[in-house]
């Protein structure tokens, strides 16, 4: 329990849930779809400002009192920004709350945004043409994620690994700080484990210099870090996937995160390393399972799509992403980056609402350059294949039927290609909610819409490769 005088939003669910006879993981269930919420929040857990808002609109609905406006478990967050520039004051002081929201926090825009459009497929299927250009060595081919996300890329690249390469062990590492993308992520990978079963996942909230080590960069953080192995038990891929679904509640309790009061990204309480293998190829995997404190890189393919937000510099993309990603290469190692550039139907939307928004600020040559320059000398160890653009730029679309993209265009269709839109170019709620009262928004979408008979994104790609003894 939070340790506070005033008012908190548990008060508020209880004393609503004695009064209307509700279990209180009904209400959580009714108010956020989420039935172990309060449980959550009982054992310390926080809500960002959209949950709050949407548990207020609820109480309200039924008739309560609503919560207190800035109840204690109210999760503080700050919007980030570019850094200043050079010269600029950097005492500034924080936000007002009205500003303090991330864009990606919000999980629903997420959701429909990777149900609608096919950007992860086609994702995959360019990860998958990287696979001919690496050169594994025993014990494991080594993959590094860098994001999983809801583990569609990595389920995927996963069965084309196991289609190019049947019998040689898999050490398959993933970074992710969502809760919930963690969880979705292993509930895949139950028919992974069956199919290929010399498989070893790893999966980490640290950071990208971190990550694919497995060891904090900071005492406290080592000395606080939870270290998890699991192994599977049976032969069947639902045996697999009934011990994995166990682990929800070991995730719920470990895999807290909080925002940076600097820049507003999500940074996690603690560090989790969770290793799950199969028990009976443990034997076979031996020189595979990483050790606390003896992991080591050296990775054959690391898969980094969108891992930065788009608007900030890339000399902070360089130094805080993908140069510690391509030091963790191993000899002949490829990395491929992935990221929006617009140019596209979605960004002709976003900007008949803002003209001259331009999200997309730095490109894959910028990208490369400053990676250059913050490896310093030890660039020289590697290729950096910036490609032309009908090799590095790709499409990808809004799912839609024919006749949803006509003279009368469903409001369905509407809101998932505005969603999109602005969910690819990182548009922030306060933005949005400028805009939503007014039916601007609507009209611009269903006339790009016309005037293309679809909607679609452009994403370019971009590798970095360790050259080979």
């Amino acid at each position: 329990m939070h340790a506070t005088t005033g008012p908190t939003l548990l008060d508020s669910i209880a004393a609503f849930c004695r009064s209307a006879g509700m279990a209180e993981s009904t209400f959580g269930r009714r108010a956020v779809n989420d039935g172990k919420l309060v449980a959550r929040l009982r054992e310390g857990a926080r809500v960002t400002p959209e949950t709050l808002a949407r548990l207020s609109a609820y109480l309200k609905a039924q008739g309560a009192d609503p919560p207190p406006a800035a109840p204690p478990e109210l999760l503080p967050l700050v919007r980030a920004t570019d850094p200043p520039a050079r010269g600029a004051a950097t005492h500034a002081q924080p936000e007002p709350p009205t500003r303090n929201f991330r864009f990606f926090d919000n999980r629903q825009k997420y959701l429909l945004f990777v149900t609608t459009c096919s950007e992860k497929d086609v994702v995959a299927r360019r990860v998958g043409l990287e696979l001919a250009n690496i050169h594994p060595r025993p014990p494991a081919l080594r993959v590094f994620d860098a994001g999983m996300g809801d583990g569609t890329v990595l389920t995927s690249v996963m069965r084309e690994m196991h289609r190019r390469f049947p019998t040689m062990p898999f050490y398959i590492s993933g970074k992710e700080i969502s809760l919930e993308d963690v969880r979705l992520s292993l509930h895949k990978m139950a028919d992974r484990f069956f199919e290929h079963p010399a498989s070893v996942l790893v999966v980490t909230n640290m950071y990208y210099a971190e990550a694919p080590w497995l060891t904090p960069r900071a005492v406290s953080a080592a000395t606080s870090m939870v270290w998890k192995e699991v192994a599977l038990g049976g032969h069947t891929a639902h045996e697999f996937s009934e011990q994995i679904g166990a682990l929800d509640a070991f995730l719920g309790t470990h895999w807290q995160a909080r925002h940076s009061p600097k820049t507003g990204n999500p940074v996690y309480e603690r560090p989790v390393v969770l290793v799950i293998y199969r028990e009976d190829y443990r034997f076979l995997l031996d020189r595979v399972i990483p050790r606390q404190g003896q992991a080591r890189a050296e990775f054959d393919l690391v898969i980094a799509s969108q891992p930065y937000r788009a608007r900030v510099s890339a000399e902070f993309k360089a130094q805080k992403v993908i140069a510690p990603l391509v030091r963790s290469l191993g000899t002949g190692g490829r990395l491929l980056g992935i990221h929006s550039c617009g140019n596209d139907p979605g960004l002709e939307i976003v900007q008949q609402v803002w003209p001259g928004e331009q999200p997309f600020v730095t490109s894959r040559h910028d990208v490369l350059s400053a990676v250059k320059h913050e490896l310093g000398k030890d660039a020289r160890h590697f290729n950096f294949n910036a490609y032309a653009d009908n090799r590095a730029v790709f499409r990808y679309d809004m799912h839609t039927l024919p006749s949803e993209v006509s003279s009368a265009i469903g409001t369905s269709t509407l809101f998932a290609a505005w969603n999109a839109a602005v969910y690819v170019a990182q548009i922030d709620d306060e933005r949005l909610d400028q805009v939503i009262g007014r039916r601007q928004y609507l009209d611009a979408t269903a006339d790009v819409l016309k005037r293309h008979g679809s909607l679609w994104f452009h994403d370019e790609s971009y590798a970095v490769s360790r050259k080979r003894d």
